[in-house]
């Protein structure tokens, strides 16, 4: 049986609100999705997190079900789709084992999130999954990193400083690592938060995202039943080159 070693890999969403608070006005995913989305038919998000997406298609009427392994993130998400009064359903599963109760006409998956899961045989799993919910002519969308040698050559050491949701200053001190043989990026924070100056929590995690290249990804989609109608290099749709950051895939259901 295929493990999904992803459930070991979620320290990174250890406080659903700190993600809100950094992540939750991010919206150029968003006009793809509305872009692709039938009102006749449920839309279903995969890795939904805290409802970024769901959320806002579920407030301009569309149906949703929004897929999550984590627990805390779908708990978050549920108490703000009450918030905004809107109906959506939310299931803890595993995405490369999917029982949802429909197929679909569009499922979705952001945020880069096709990078956690680390190894051919859980990526196919995925896709597999992901086919297995789809209607007929069903359109898969996503998103990952596009692999940045330049970026991935050396160590990458930097620093980051915020103000979290309680208005505490956090600085933050990463290390990136790339293993080539696995095109695995091994990404570690050591975090330190202060209060009116004064040192208050220290805190470490990490996370492990799998890097793809554009020609592997095409042999994976069209090797588990898809087609690609198109790929860009970001979400505003320009064109995919050597520079973009982004592969963002637009896939169908191949007869």
């Amino acid at each position: 049986m295929t493990r999904n070693i992803f459930e070991e890999n979620m320290e990174k969403y250890a406080d659903p609100e700190m993600y809100d608070h950094l992540y939750e006005g991010y919206q150029k995913d968003l006009a793809m999705i509305v872009e692709w989305a039938k009102s006749s038919q449920t839309i279903i998000e995969l890795a939904c997190g805290t409802g970024r997406l769901t959320i806002p298609l579920a407030k301009r009427g569309f149906q949703m079900i929004g897929v999550d392994l984590h627990k805390g993130m779908l708990e978050r998400a549920k108490q703000k789709a009450s918030e905004h009064k809107v109906s959506i359903e939310f299931l803890l599963q595993d995405c490369t084992k999917l029982t949802l109760p429909v197929k679909s006409s569009l499922i979705f998956m952001t945020g880069n999130s096709f990078q956690h899961f680390l190894t051919n045989e859980v990526q196919d799993a995925l896709l597999q999954s992901v086919r297995q919910h789809l209607v007929e002519d069903g359109i898969f969308i996503f998103d990952t990193r596009n692999p940045l040698l330049h970026e991935l050559a050396a160590v990458d050491e930097y620093e980051q400083t915020y103000s979290d949701k309680n208005g505490d200053q956090i600085m933050e001190y990463h290390r990136d690592e790339y293993e080539a043989m696995t095109q695995i990026l091994h990404c570690h924070t050591d975090r330190y938060i202060y209060q009116s100056e004064a040192l208050i929590a220290k805190e470490q995690d990490g996370i492990s995202l799998r890097n793809s290249y554009p020609l592997e990804m095409e042999r994976m989609l069209t090797g588990n039943g898809f087609e690609i109608v198109q790929v860009y290099g970001d979400w505003d749709k320009n064109e995919l080159n050597e520079k973009s950051g982004s592969l963002v895939y637009v896939c169908r259901v191949s007869k």
